[in-house]
C-alpha cells in the first residue's frame, strides 16, 4: 500500500500570529486583526475565539462581545511571512502548492521516504522550523490525497497534527459533520439536514436518486468525495506570486453601477503596475463583491493568453460585475483579483505595435506614479463623476 504523502499545511491565526511575532507581550491575550470602523475581523487569536469573536465577524460587534479585546489594523508584513514559511516547506519538496497567503499542499513523493515514520518525523521538523524561525503556529494534515489531508489539519487546531492511513480515508470521514467539506455552504448544509443527513456517512447511507435529489448534478463526485477519494496533484505554481488583489471599503454602502465600475477599473490598475513591476503577465480576472449583511459574490473569467495590459481586461468588467453584483442591494466592499501568473518569458508579436504602444505608455505612467509616490497620474476612468 502507498505512503500518505500528501500534506495540508494551514497556518493557525496567520494575521494574529504574524504580529505577535514582533509583539510577544501579547501573547496569551484576546487578540485580533481587521479594520476598527467598518471592516471585519480577518483573524481571531485563540483566546478572543473562546470570548466570541470570530471571522469574518464585523468588527465593532466584536469589541462589543468581548470589551477587552486588543484590536489591531493590518499592519504586519504578512506576504514576506508567507513567503518565507513556504520557502522552508520548498527546502524539504519541490511540489509545493501554495493556495492563500497562509495554507497550502506539498507533496513530499519526490523525497523518498520509506516509512510511514519517516513521512511524519519530517513533517514534524518541518512545523517545528517554522515555528522556531517565524514564531508562527501551524497544523498540518497528513493523508493520501489532498482533500482528506485539508479537512484531517483543521480538526485539532491550534498546533494541530493528524495523520490518516492509507485505506482509512472513508472510515475517517464517515463520522465528521457535513460542513468540514470544502464547499459545502449553508444552503447545502440545510438542505442536506433537512433530509437528516448530517455526516458524510449519512451521504454514503442515502440512496442515489435521493442524493441526487438533493445535490444535483454533481451528486457523483460529491458522493466520492465524502468517501474521501480526491485525485487531485499537488500543482506547485511558477513564481512566488500565485494571485494579486486589492479591495475596496466604502464609508457608506453604494448602490451606483457607474460609480462601483469607476473603482473596479481604479483597483485594477493599481494591481496591473503591480504586475509590470514583477515582470509577470496575468490570465485571470475575478471580481468580488460584499453587501451590507456581508454576504459575498465573485465572478471571475480568463483571457486566451497571458498579459501585463489592464486594456485586456476592461471590456470584461462591466460584464463580471453584473454578474457577481445580481442582487438589488448596496454594496460595502469591491474587490479585484489577479491570478494565472505566467513569469515566462513572453513570445514575440509581429502584429503586436498598439499593445507595443500601451505597453510603453503604461510603463511611463508607472515610473511617474513611482516617482510621485504612487499619486502622480491617474486614468480619465479613474475620476470621479461631477454632481450637478
Amino acid at each position: 500500500m502507498p505512503l500518505a504523502t500528501i500534506v495540508h499545511l494551514d497556518a493557525d491565526a496567520f494575521f494574529v500570529s504574524v504580529e505577535l511575532a514582533t509583539r510577544p507581550e501579547l501573547k496569551g491575550k484576546k487578540v485580533a486583526v481587521g479594520g476598527r470602523q467598518r471592516g471585519i475581523i480577518s483573524s481571531a487569536s485563540y483566546e478572543a475565539r473562546a470570548a466570541g469573536v470570530y471571522t469574518p465577524m464585523p468588527s465593532q460587534r466584536a469589541v462589543k462581545v468581548c470589551p477587552d479585546l486588543i484590536l489591531l489594523p493590518h499592519s504586519g508584513n504578512y506576504s514576506e511571512v508567507s513567503r518565507q514559511m513556504f520557502d522552508l516547506c520548498e527546502d524539504l519538496t519541490p511540489l509545493v502548492q501554495r493556495n492563500s497567503i497562509d495554507e497550502g499542499y506539498l507533496d513530499l513523493g519526490p523525497c523518498g521516504l520509506k516509512s510511514a515514520e519517516a513521512v511524519e518525523q519530517v513533517v514534524r521538523d518541518l512545523q517545528v522550523r517554522i515555528w522556531a524561525e517565524l514564531s508562527i503556529p501551524i497544523s498540518m494534515g497528513i493523508a493520501t490525497n489532498r482533500l482528506v489531508a485539508q479537512i484531517a489539519s483543521k480538526l485539532r487546531k491550534p498546533r494541530g497534527f493528524v495523520v490518516i492511513e492509507p485505506g482509512r480515508e472513508q472510515e475517517f470521514m464517515a463520522p465528521l459533520d457535513i460542513k468540514e467539506m470544502p464547499g459545502v455552504g449553508p444552503k447545502m448544509q440545510e438542505r442536506l439536514r433537512g433530509l437528516r443527513i448530517n455526516t458524510f456517512g449519512d451521504v454514503l447511507a442515502l440512496g442515489d436518486s435521493a442524493l441526487q435529489s438533493a445535490v444535483g448534478d454533481g451528486w457523483r463526485d460529491f458522493k466520492a468525495r465524502c468517501a474521501g477519494e480526491d485525485d487531485r496533484a499537488v500543482e506547485p505554481e511558477r513564481g512566488e506570486a500565485k494571485s494579486y488583489s486589492h479591495q475596496r471599503t466604502f464609508g457608506r454602502d453604494i448602490e451606483e453601477f457607474a460609480e462601483i465600475e469607476r473603482i473596479a477599473k481604479g483597483l485594477l490598475d493599481d494591481l496591473m503596475s503591480k504586475v509590470r513591476a514583477d515582470e509577470t503577465r496575468i490570465r485571470t480576472l475575478t471580481v468580488l463583491v460584499r453587501y451590507g449583511d456581508f454576504s459575498q459574490e465573485s465572478a471571475g473569467r480568463s483571457l486566451p493568453e497571458a498579459t501585463d495590459l489592464e486594456t485586456a481586461f476592461y471590456p470584461l468588467l462591466p460584464t463580471l460585475l453584473k454578474k457577481a453584483w445580481h442582487k438589488p442591494r448596496a454594496l460595502r466592499l469591491i474587490s479585484v483579483r489577479l491570478s494565472g501568473v505566467d513569469d515566462r518569458p513572453a513570445q514575440l508579436d509581429i502584429f503586436g505595435a498598439t499593445d507595443d504602444k500601451r505597453r510603453r505608455l503604461a510603463g511611463l505612467m508607472d515610473q511617474l506614479n513611482a516617482r510621485d509616490g504612487g499619486a502622480g497620474l491617474v486614468r480619465a476612468h479613474q475620476l470621479p463623476k461631477a454632481k450637478h
